[in-house]
């Protein structure tokens, strides 16, 4: 095979995978066979070669193919030769190569000097040619940046100069793009904020634009995209987020969603959802706080298996939204909640919390049931002079009393 034949094989056979095709043994031997072939003619691919092989490498991982010897070694053959190619790539290459490396990273690439090389060839490319992006691109690309940024990846200078090229385009394309689309960028956005990018004017902006969209095509989000929105809207109120009426109404829209689709969330997911109603606060309508709730605490309840990291953030948002609701004296009682604190806390007792914010949750929900806190507190425990004159002037009167 040539290198255009090796090229539009391997992106053949990802494309009939994205599209259901199995990774049968049958299949899995013709990419073992191809993968060595793209190595050996490394140096004599196009451009264009270049963007489908990694964009294939990349969509056959989230397929299920396994990161093997050969995987990696074309990997590392392909990705010196964007940095030397970079001046002839086209737009949709340019959104292609940056979202396979995110990918790639997402699979269990590591973020080797290659691939660092790759993104910073790539970056200010983005900027050269961002009139040219559409409605895909732009998503695929913002999706990519803050994928890179979770594992790891600098906000350099020409990293941030990228996204506020990105920015503008978003605002200009906002009609075009698809719920998926939405969700992705949103979620990006939120992700990029987590990680220290500032809410500049230009990302209230790109966000606003976004917001009625949520809105308009709220009947058509899966699951996923529906858990990604609320945990990415929470997230950036969370970081100075105004609360906008386009705001409200993209939470209010979505929140009935959750209930319509409550058997099809991922444990994840609604780990995500209990955390983002729970961060919410009093800015979500008390009605839809408890439907919310409801729904999710009976799906957690018959799906045992969760992760440490989706127990806390369920034992917190289910926390939150149980104390919101115990001021309302109008509300009827409902014991799942409380046995859902119940059990994700004896889940969680004796499990190694690494950092002060999930050992402080497993310390709220010891003081909510009564029990003994298994973690150190990170607070001095010494009461004040304050406090010791007043438990003395409370003991004196009432002398029965037991003061912690």
């Amino acid at each position: 095979f040539i290198p255009q034949h090796i090229a539009n094989l391997l992106w053949a056979m990802a494309k009939l995978v994205e599209h259901g095709q199995e990774l049968t043994p049958e299949f899995k031997a013709v990419v073992a066979a191809l993968l060595p072939q793209v190595n050996a003619q490394k140096d004599r691919f196009i451009p264009q070669a270049i963007a489908n092989l990694l964009w294939a490498t990349a969509k056959l991982m989230d397929h299920g193919q396994e990161l093997t010897p050969e995987f990696k070694g074309a990997v590392a053959a392909l990705l010196p030769l964007v940095n030397a190619q970079r001046g002839l790539f086209n737009a949709q290459d340019i959104a292609t190569l940056l979202w396979a490396t995110a990918k790639l990273m997402d699979h269990g690439q590591e973020l080797a000097p290659e691939f660092k090389g790759a993104v910073a060839a790539l970056l200010p490319l983005v900027n050269a040619q961002r009139g040219l992006f559409n409605a895909q691109d732009i998503a695929n690309l913002l999706w990519a940046m803050a994928k890179l940024v979770d594992h790891a990846q600098e906000l350099t200078t020409e990293f941030k100069r990228a996204l506020v090229a990105l920015f503008p385009c978003m605002n200009a394309q906002k009609d075009q793009f698809i719920p998926q689309h939405i969700a992705n960028l949103l979620w990006a956005m939120a992700k990029l904020v987590e990680h220290g990018q500032e809410l500049t004017p230009e990302l209230k902006g790109a966000v606003a634009a976004l917001l009625p969209q949520v809105n308009a095509q709220k009947d058509r989000f899966i699951p996923q995209a529906i858990a990604n929105l609320l945990w990415a809207m929470a997230k950036l109120v969370d970081h100075g987020q105004e609360l906008t009426p386009e705001f409200k109404g993209a939470v209010a829209a979505l929140l009935p969603q959750v209930n319509a689709q409550r058997a099809n969330f991922k444990p994840q997911e609604i780990a995500n959802l209990l955390w983002a109603v729970g961060k919410l606060g009093e800015f979500v309508e008390l009605n839809l706080v408890k439907s919310t709730l409801d729904s999710l605490v009976h799906v957690i309840s018959e799906r045992p298996r969760i992760s440490q990291q989706h127990a806390l953030m369920s034992l917190w948002g289910v926390m939150a939204c149980s104390a919101r609701l115990f001021l309302d004296s109008n509300a009827k009682k409902n014991d799942l909640p409380e046995k859902l604190i119940d059990d994700l806390f004896a889940h969680l007792e004796n499990k190694s919390l690494e950092n002060r914010e999930e050992q402080s949750i497993i310390a709220m929900a010891a003081s909510w049931l009564e029990r003994a806190c298994p973690v150190t507190p990170h607070y001095p425990t010494t009461i004040s002079n304050f406090q010791s004159t007043f438990r003395n002037q409370l003991q004196s009167r009432i002398p029965s009393l037991k003061i912690e």
